[in-house]
């Protein structure tokens, strides 16, 4: 099978589309034909090795799986052991090891039947971002009708999910962003806009009920500042800290301010699970939420979509897509 390989970690130059064996799937897993992976942050860490302590997990000198991409969505090809709930020939979505090739696998318990309004595009786009902005906002956050939301990094992959999620929860969602993408976030539902290259979130006077934190380049101590006096911070993944130590000390900072009282302060790495998985569905068919995708790459210009993930302020979700029989 067609799958985008690395030997080593580095800069995206080190994606090649090689031919290489097609697994098979074992106990409780389920062997996917892909039609479609989501690009994120999740693929630039496993790309590139950093922060460095992920290497633990990922493989220290090169890793342990060279095919990136952890979203996916495709045709059920054939199940394990186990797997009696899905069986070849059923859409899917959710999250694949090794998403960036023909075929990849799939642990049964965390993908989930494809809804029937989506396209296999717009189904890859939903695992990671969508589960971690609904485990931010509902499990971590608590999140009720009528508060008030700040949505740091509102326009990428996790924050269009996050202003969509507490749009539809009743909930008045305000986005940060760049200038361009002001239209577009408003158009997810935000309530109002702040532009980050001409003020700080601390430049107004609201407090917010909710803060999450998708961008991972502001201090702890200003987050904190713009909570009310019982509110919750959520920053999600790990990015902001240092390449050695990753964000240890933000969280470490960040479980020593949560002892004073009051605000909440809490981090979060999602774990993809298909209860999560069908109340994003659900909702997805009630018409509140839509998956965005800002641009698709075919699988041999992998390396690009990652590029334009890094250096291109996608609106949405980065897609790369897996011609399927046919196509």
């Amino acid at each position: 099978m067609k799958a985008i390989v690395q030997d080593v970690y580095g800069p995206a130059d080190v994606l090649e589309l090689r031919d290489i064996d097609r697994p098979v799937p074992g106990p409780d897993e389920v062997l996917i034909r892909v039609r479609a992976a989501g690009a994120g942050p999740d693929v630039w860490h496993l790309m590139t090795g950093l922060p460095y302590p992920a290497r633990l997990v990922f493989g220290l000198r090169r890793p342990k799986n060279p095919v990136p991409g952890w979203d996916g969505a495709g045709v059920v090809e054939a199940v394990g052991p186990g797997v009696t709930d899905l069986e070849p020939g059923d859409a899917v979505h959710g999250e694949c090891r090794g998403s960036f090739a023909e075929f990849a696998l799939a642990k049964a318990g965390r993908i989930a039947r494809k809804p029937d309004s989506l396209t296999f595009e717009q189904a890859a786009a939903v695992p990671c971002s969508g589960v971690t902005a609904l485990q931010a906002l509902h499990t971590k956050a608590g999140l009720r009708p009528g508060q008030q939301v700040l949505v740091i990094g509102a326009s990428g992959g996790v924050g269009s999910f996050a202003v969509q999620l507490a749009t539809a929860h009743g909930a008045e969602a305000t986005a940060v962003c760049g200038p361009d993408a002001a239209d577009f976030v408003r158009s997810l539902g935000a309530v109002d806009v702040i532009d980050y290259t001409r003020e700080e979130i601390t430049d107004r006077p609201r407090r917010y009920d909710v803060v999450l934190d998708a961008a991972g380049n502001r201090s702890v101590s200003l987050l904190r500042s713009v909570l009310a006096p019982h509110g919750t911070l959520v920053r999600v993944g790990g990015e902001g800290g240092s390449q050695w130590f990753a964000d240890a000390g933000i969280r470490l900072e960040m479980g020593l301010r949560s002892l004073l009282g009051g605000r909440k302060l809490r981090g979060m790495l999602a774990v993809v699970r298909r209860a999560d998985l069908l109340t994003l569905d659900a909702i997805i068919d009630k018409g509140e939420l839509t998956p965005v995708v800002d641009r698709t790459f075919p699988l041999a210009e992998a390396a690009d979509a990652v590029r334009h993930l890094e250096h291109g302020h996608p609106q949405g979700k980065v897609v790369v897509t897996v011609a399927g029989p046919g196509d």
